[in-house]
């Protein structure tokens, strides 16, 4: 439980000891330099009257309400733009000052609607109640003249509306949609009476830049940005802080509900990963959680012809236990296995690999990261001792040049992508590296410095050529490496030869030689050097080569250690780096330590009372392989869309087909639930307690603002199953799970839900040597002792462009989707991406007859399907690509089985394909259709081959 209204300062916190005092109103106080009057008497216990001014914006004294008197100085300064002096004494109440307070209220109240006791914001509304503290009784002036009363309002956003009659003009909300968001939709329009909110030139907030993050409508002190769903239901009157369940950055949110129906989601101040801020999916779209398509009771069925049967949750978890035990008992105790879900808290994922090993008898478990960052595992494991990102999202603020590789923030993660482009605002320099010129390379008061768009699978040559130039050039940072590293001459006498220099790739990889030089050169010579990357670096056939290649880069420059640096993943899922701390792997057990290690085994066993397997168990793929070879049988999938998520469907669906039971647990029948014989409902995140781990390593506490749904907690089904099977396994509450695992998982040790509530958050490792956590890894030395220089030679990708396939598809996201769409489908967000879209370079789409907004079809070798066209110069010509967040679309149809050499994490961005216009005999002008198989596509140019790879997330 949380307070409704967090404490509002005035003006942001200054760093620095508290080295000024002052007297307000009589009262001592002492606060660090540059700290505001008004901030200084809100420490002091004074509240100050304002309506421009809030601690999240800096100050800018427009509304004139905040003004006080200083001894010796003339005039009524504003409290919020006047920094505290030393003897400073300030009078915050006084006869002139509170004058001229009701003067600026009373023509505030004269061009505003008195409509307060119907108003949404009643009780909710700062002008209510400034209008109050100076004590406002009459308004002298009448509603004659000219005013803004009858002023349109906006309803055009799904989520809120504006009400231009009710705005004060205070521009906090232009200046929440700069300084915070970093998007600068929302301008003054107009001067002096005529001043007013735009979004835009002159368009509705749908039609504008607005992005819907909602910083605008939190920082509003009237309802003139309003929230929709405050209109239905009313004002909130309590609170539960939680964890957003949409991306990898792990924002925390003030649930607010009235009685036990949840009103809204407002992004909490005290939040380690966002600090106050939201996206649109994490703000506004969890309408999912209460959609109608949820399914609500368990239900069975025989074989996947037959229609569900509802039944009690005693039948399903005795049907699950039987059947998976008569599988064993005729294809073997490994003829089954399970995939844990990303989405799910760590609690429920480590019962999940739990029961897999304990009540399975095998270590048969795999997780999403397998087709997303298990080559970020891999590739930082080898070579900086530890299978997560170096930072906090914090320390971007201290980076001199960002490289952003393979990744696309402002659609990925938007929330940290506001902290970078503050940082890029403030004079940091900026390099992207991506083959799509995603919306970093030039928005708003961002532009960067350099764009290297390489072909698709070239990453690799690309990070070589740039060590090349700094250990050529003689960039290397020899302090750092002699002190902390190991295998640098071997690993630099590979770099410097000439095939790795930025001219002798260039023929490789597009990228002139002259700019990657520049580029190369701008990284290793700042002083804080931080790299970001994503999806586009990992699913690629030398994803693992690319992040130690990235981490060589990083080590030979010094930039490891302290704030401004490191080699940071962005996850995609909100927990994506739990699963994988839980032992998701079948080669790991909890806290990465390998199934083969005896003396690890052993305290598992000891724990868990029962043999476990020294042997890896199988991963996806292999369990996919071994279902159509008729050794493989059952199957249990956690939280997962695999029939729509995984690549070469084609292949996927066929070992689900193969199999005798497939049981899945979710909130909705997803695509593999087409494909299953048991469906047990899950819960929803608003229904969950227990933890998420975010890609900064933080851990989160999720808390539940509704009991299940369903009746029953996941872990709690999972135990039942574990138990069901003979392996007894029970927990009275989520807590006692964490305690198990900090029990055994030294990353872990301190971890507990109480030091979580005291403290908010923290980053593992947590331990007796870092009792509330590390934002920061390997600052004395890495993980391992010497970091690794590990040689990366550049292996071209078998998928090749050909004269049937010359085009390369890359896949990504987009802002409003989340993932295969299951939940932000069932929102408002289909507002903004209804369908998937198929961007097209107009030189590919004028050779192929194709004009915007064509249906076409995308094939390549292994699949088609149909989708919508849209012409764009974003991709150099020779790419395309889609993003894969709608099932009709079947993205994945069409990527193949290519995969990572270490991982086999699949190769998503880098598929030959072909488009062409849709046959209207055969396709919808309006709808994509079903997918079908590959069939011959009409050649339409030659195009040179090149060897290809890479991606944008």
């Amino acid at each position: 439980m949380s307070l409704l209204k967090e404490p509002d300062f005035g003006t942001p916190e200054r760093p620095g000891p508290a080295t000024v005092s002052v007297e307000i109103d009589g009262l001592p106080v002492t606060v660090p330099e540059g700290t505001s009057v008004m901030r200084a008497a809100a420490e002091a216990g004074v509240d100050i009257p304002k309506l421009c001014a809030t601690d999240s914006l800096e100050a800018f004294g427009s509304c004139r309400l905040c003004v006080v008197e200083i001894d010796g100085r003339r005039g009524t300064p504003a409290s919020c733009t006047t920094p505290c002096a030393d003897g400073m004494k300030v009078s915050t109440q006084t006869p002139k000052v509170e004058k001229l307070r009701q003067g600026v209220m009373e023509l505030y109240i004269s061009d505003h609607p008195l409509d307060c006791l119907t108003c949404p914001a009643n009780g909710d509304c700062e002008l209510q109640d400034m209008a109050g503290v100076v004590g406002l009784r009459q308004v002298r002036y009448g509603y004659e003249g000219e005013n803004h009363l009858d002023a349109e309002k906006d309803t055009s956003n799904p989520y809120f509306d504006f009400d231009p009659s009710k705005c004060i003009a205070c521009s906090r909300c232009v200046r929440a949609c700069g300084e915070i968001q970093g998007t600068f939709a929302l301008t003054i329009e107009g001067r002096g009476f005529d001043s007013k909110v735009s979004p835009g030139a002159g368009e509705t907030f749908m039609d504008s830049e607005c992005v819907s993050c909602g910083a605008c409508v939190q920082a509003c002190p009237t309802s003139t940005l309003q929230e929709r769903s405050v209109v239905e239901l009313g004002m909130p009157t309590r609170s539960v802080v939680t964890t957003c369940a949409y991306c990898g950055v792990g924002c925390s949110f003030k649930a607010e509900l009235r009685g036990d129906e949840l009103v809204r989601m407002v992004p909490h101040k005290d939040g380690g990963a966002n600090e106050g801020h939201s996206c649109v999916k994490g703000r506004f779209a969890f309408g999912y959680a209460t959609h109608p398509d949820r399914v609500l009771k368990p239900m069975v069925r025989d074989r996947i012809t037959d229609p569900w049967r509802e039944v009690e949750w005693e039948e399903a978890i005795g049907t699950v236990a039987r059947r998976m035990r008569e599988i064993q008992g005729r294809y073997g105790s490994g003829a089954v296995g399970a995939i844990t879900s990303s989405r799910c808290t760590n609690e429920e994922v480590y019962v999940v690999q739990k029961m897999v090993r304990a009540a399975f008898g095998n270590n048969n478990v795999d997780t999403c990261a397998r087709v997303c960052h298990s080559p970020t595992g891999y590739g930082l494991k080898q070579t900086f001792g530890e299978s997560a990102g170096t930072q906090d999202f914090r320390s971007v603020a201290e980076a001199d040049v960002i490289m952003v590789i393979g990744a696309n923030p402002t659609d990925g993660h938007p929330v940290f992508a506001s902290r970078m482009k503050r940082r890029l605002r403030e004079g940091a320099k900026l390099i992207v590296v991506d083959p799509r010129r995603i919306d970093l390379v030039r928005s708003p008061h961002i532009e960067a410095r350099h764009h290297l768009q390489l072909r698709p699978s070239t990453n690799v040559a690309v990070v070589n050529a740039m060590a090349h130039v700094v250990v050529t050039e003689g960039l290397v940072d020899r302090s750092f490496v002699d002190a902390r590293c190991e295998g640098f001459d071997e690993w630099a006498e590979f770099i410097a030869r000439p095939e790795n220099s930025p001219e002798a790739v260039e023929p490789i990889t597009g990228v002139p030689a002259a700019e990657l030089r520049a580029a190369a050169r701008l990284y290793a010579e700042a002083p804080n050097g931080a790299i970001y990357y994503g999806l586009g670096v990992t699913e690629h056939s030398q994803g693992s080569t690319m992040v130690m290649g990235m981490a060589n880069l990083a080590m030979a420059c010094g930039n490891i250690g302290r704030d401004g640096v490191g080699v940071n993943p962005l996850r995609g899922q909100n927990n994506v780096q739990g699963s994988c701390d839980m032992g998701s792997f079948p080669h790991e057990l909890p806290g990465y330590r390998h199934v083969s290690d005896d003396a690890v085994r052993t305290v598992f066993e000891n724990l868990w009372g029962g043999t476990l397997l020294a042997e890896p168990g199988l991963r996806i793929p292999n369990m996919f392989d071994a279902a159509i070879d008729g050794t493989f049988r059952g199957l249990f999938v956690h939280g997962e869309d695999i029939a729509q998520s995984d690549p070469n469907l084609k292949h996927v669906t066929a070992a689900l087909e193969a199999m005798e039971l497939v049981v899945v647990q979710d909130l909705f029948l997803n695509e593999t639930a087409k494909f299953a014989h048991v469906f047990l409902p899950g819960a929803s995140f608003l229904e969950k307690d227990g933890t998420f781990t975010n890609a900064e390593r933080r851990i989160n506490r999720v808390r539940a603002v509704m009991k299940p749904k369903t009746g029953k907690h996941e872990w709690q089904i999972v135990s039942e199953i574990a138990t069901a099977m003979g392996y007894p396994m029970a927990y009275d509450h989520p807590s006692q799970i964490m305690d198990e695992i900090a029990s055994v998982t030294p990353t872990f040790t301190g971890v507990s839900f109480e030091l979580l509530d005291k403290l908010g958050s923290v980053q593992w490792p947590c331990n007796e040597q870092a009792p509330e956590g590390t934002p920061i890894m390997h600052v004395d030395e890495f993980v391992r002792g010497k970091g690794r220089f590990v040689v990366t030679s550049y292996v071209p990708t078998n998928e090749r462009s050909t004269r049937r396939f010359p085009l390369v598809l890359t896949t990504g996201r987009i802002l409003s989707q989340y993932n295969v769409g299951a939940q932000t489908r069932r929102t408002g967000n289909v507002a903004w991406h209804p369908e998937d879209i198929l961007e097209l370079h107009p030189h590919d789409a004028e050779v192929r007859g194709v004009k915007d907004g064509d249906m076409v079809t995308l094939a390549s070798r292994v699949g088609e399907t149909t989708l919508r066209a849209e012409i764009s110069d974003r991709m150099p010509t020779g790419v395309v690509y889609t993003t894969f967040h709608h099932p009709v679309t079947g993205a994945n149809v069409v990527t193949t089985e290519n995969s990572d050499w270490a991982t086999n994490c699949p190769e998503y961005k880098v598929t030959a394909v072909q488009v062409g216009l849709a046959r209207p005999d055969r396709h919808s002008d309006t709808e994509p259709t079903e997918v079908t198989e590959v069939t011959e596509v009409t050649e339409v140019t030659e195009v040179t081959e090149n060897e290809l790879v890479t991606v944008v997330d």
